[in-house]
């Protein structure tokens, strides 16, 4: 099973794993369930199952939560075959864990005690034979379906959160989650010229689509120099050797009382800059490649990197005409998930999108957008159109940024 798991054509396609068919998606169902098992592991192990405040930092509440999701859209809910317009209200069947709505349906009972991992692992078990049973006899087409695509997507999205939870619990993961892992070290590439064109922004309809996503549009992308590839450490020390924390010039006013606020001289982390980026992963000090894309930097950081710079962050549309156009000229992308110049709002015709499973986009005034994926992104997962919003101030994700010329 593990070699079909590994040879399957799709099991790894970002956009084919979106309209798997039933075949598809029992394979990468068990796979993305090994791999949760595989980080359970990694977090018992580590003896930091109970994890620290914030529902990010209790990995036992973050691994549940695949088996409970997964069985909450499919063996609870009597309307699965309805697809997108599946009922989110509705009562659910009983749990075959009694307790499993009090540890994980967010934001959860509070009082409710921490269940071991042995349960946690017998009923990630049970609920993944429960959903391949009833994968068995679903409508082969987009309704049917639905509910399972919308279970894989939401256990993928898990693995990228468990690996930001080991990384500031100190659990060193292994190779028992690869092909995952940190961003690659890059030669340095010159900024690429982009002529005028049109940028095809958002997804089709068919398969599975996120709400953010909706719907695919075209827009015209004036002429624009933008980076090859994410600002690296090496670039980035620069601004902090020339005091960038140190002056209210290069910040906004929300961005400079942050980092009076914080004390930050430095991103979340890092404790050396002067010889050679050294900053905390997964437990450890680690001399970080100067050519890896720098990690873990808020919207105002990378903004006020841009104007020390004289550069300007890439509109969404500029990001995706460089993805759709310039990788034979060296544009790279899923280093890091990076922040762009827009802020966080819905597509034309996408704001009213309601779709069983995904929460209606609401961000809040002063929210980015981040475009692409990290190295710790599940490949399927990488879907070249995914979006998400995020408040200006995470700096827990693998968030980084390129640069355009203004």
């Amino acid at each position: 099973m593990t070699a079909l798991l590994r040879t399957a054509p799709a099991l790894h396609d970002p956009v084919a794993e979106r309209r798997a068919g039933r075949d598809e998606l029992s394979l990468a169902l068990m796979d993305a369930r090994n791999r949760t098992l595989r980080w359970l592991a990694a977090f018992e192990g580590a003896g930091c199952w109970q994890g620290g405040e914030g529902s990010l930092h209790r990995p036992w509440c973050c691994i549940g939560r695949a088996g409970w999701f997964q069985e909450h859209w499919i063996a609870r809910h009597v309307q699965r075959a309805q697809g997108e317009a599946a009922g989110a209200a509705l009562p659910r069947l009983p749990s075959i864990e009694p307790k499993a709505d009090a540890w994980f349906a967010l934001p959860g009972d509070a009082t409710a005690s921490i269940p071991e991992p042995d349960t946690v692992r017998r009923y990630l078990a049970d609920t993944l034979e429960l959903t391949l049973q009833l994968l068995e006899s679903a409508a082969d087409d987009d309704a049917g379906l639905h509910v399972y695509r919308l279970a894989l997507l939401h256990e993928d999205r898990l693995a990228e959160r468990l690996a930001e939870a080991a990384q500031w619990l100190g659990v060193e993961p292994g190779e028992a989650v690869a092909p995952a892992g940190p961003a690659p070290a890059r030669v340095p590439r010159e900024p690429l010229w982009l002529p005028a064109g049109p940028a095809h922004l958002g997804s089709p309809p068919g398969g599975l689509v996120p709400p953010n996503e909706r719907w695919r549009h075209t827009v015209p992308v004036p002429e624009c120099e933008i980076d090859a590839q994410p600002v690296s450490w090496a670039n980035y020390v620069e601004f902090v050797e020339d005091g960038g924390y140190d002056e209210a010039r290069w910040w906004d006013q929300s961005g400079w009382a942050w980092v009076q606020a914080q004390g930050r001289r430095v991103p979340r982390g890092v404790e050396q800059t002067r010889g050679a980026v050294v900053a905390e992963r997964r437990g450890r000090l680690q001399r970080l490649p100067a050519g890896q894309a720098v990690a873990h930097v808020t919207l105002h950081e990378a903004e006020a990197w841009c104007r020390w710079a004289g550069r300007r962050l890439p509109a969404e549309s500029e990001w995706e005409r460089a993805r759709a156009t310039a990788a034979s000229r060296g544009w790279v992308w899923g280093d890091v998930w990076e922040w762009t110049l827009n802020g966080a709002r819905p597509y034309p015709g996408g704001a009213d999108a309601q779709v069983a499973g995904f929460s209606p986009p609401q961000p809040r005034p002063g929210w980015g957008v981040l475009r692409g994926a990290s190295s710790w992104t599940v490949p399927r997962a990488a879907h070249p159109a995914a979006r998400r919003y995020a408040e200006p101030l995470r700096d827990d994700l693998f968030c980084g940024f390129r640069s355009c010329a203004v």
